[in-house]
């Protein structure tokens, strides 16, 4: 069948298929620092009792944030103290409004991200950003933003007896199972990140961008990508 400028059906798909897909980390990349950690500490600051059972591993804080299953265990365990005895829409609530009042606050996003996605969207890229945070808040913080429209992945959550929990939480590989669900799979055009959690992604694309990368981490990366890699340093 065609239409009536002479294209077939099967001319269409493939034309939505060929537009190149660009994937963006959110935090560090777009938004300053880490969205869901400033959210727990907000509920922390609100009911400082729900730190009382993590004290015990505040010494071993330093060596857990060293590695990518560190930092994802610390993630998990610091929501279920934050969010015990937390309905799902309470919680979904809550992240609601704080993304909403992040999204307000002076500096809040990194400028040059921002402008450099409303360009591959210009562009007219597939552009989606894959993110640990969690889909309510990604969602809160975009809408506020003026970027609903965009195509996103963050952490689902479940509500259980022992608080909220990821289901699954969207970190490290796991982003690259979630793409996979949307029909997405290696290799992307560009991605950019800020985080060694997101190699896998990385790895995936043409084009790996850093957005202003921990000078510690900066070897690993040249040793995992190579000329593919290029350095930004955005404010």
């Amino acid at each position: 069948m065609q239409d009536s400028r002479g294209k077939t059906a099967a001319d269409t798909v493939a034309a939505g298929a060929a537009r190149r897909v660009v994937l963006f980390d959110f935090d560090g990349v777009l938004v300053r620092g880490d969205s869901y950690e400033l959210f727990l500490r907000e509920r922390f600051a609100r009911a400082r009792w729900r730190l009382l059972p993590a004290l015990p591993l505040l010494p071993f804080l330093p060596l857990l944030l060293r590695s990518v299953r560190g930092k994802g265990w610390v993630a998990r365990a610091f929501t279920r103290l934050a969010t015990f005895g937390v309905g799902e829409a309470r919680f979904r609530a809550h992240a609601e409004a704080f993304g909403r009042a992040l999204a307000r606050r002076p500096r809040a996003f990194l400028r040059e991200g921002v402008a450099t996605l409303r360009r591959h969207v210009a562009a007219g890229d597939r552009v989606l950003i894959v993110s640990a945070s969690e889909e309510t808040l990604l969602g809160a913080i975009l809408d506020e933003l003026g970027l609903g429209d965009i195509e996103r992945i963050g952490t689902p959550v479940r509500a259980g007896w022992l608080g909220v929990r990821a289901a699954p939480h969207n970190y490290g590989a796991v982003k690259l199972r979630r793409l996979a669900e949307r029909g997405i799979a290696p290799a992307w055009a560009v991605a950019y990140s800020d985080a060694l959690s997101d190699l896998p992604l990385l790895c995936g694309a043409e084009r790996a961008v850093l957005v202003n990368p921990a000078p510690r981490a900066l070897a690993r990366f040249g040793r995992a990508l190579g000329e593919r890699a290029q350095v930004v340093y955005w404010d």
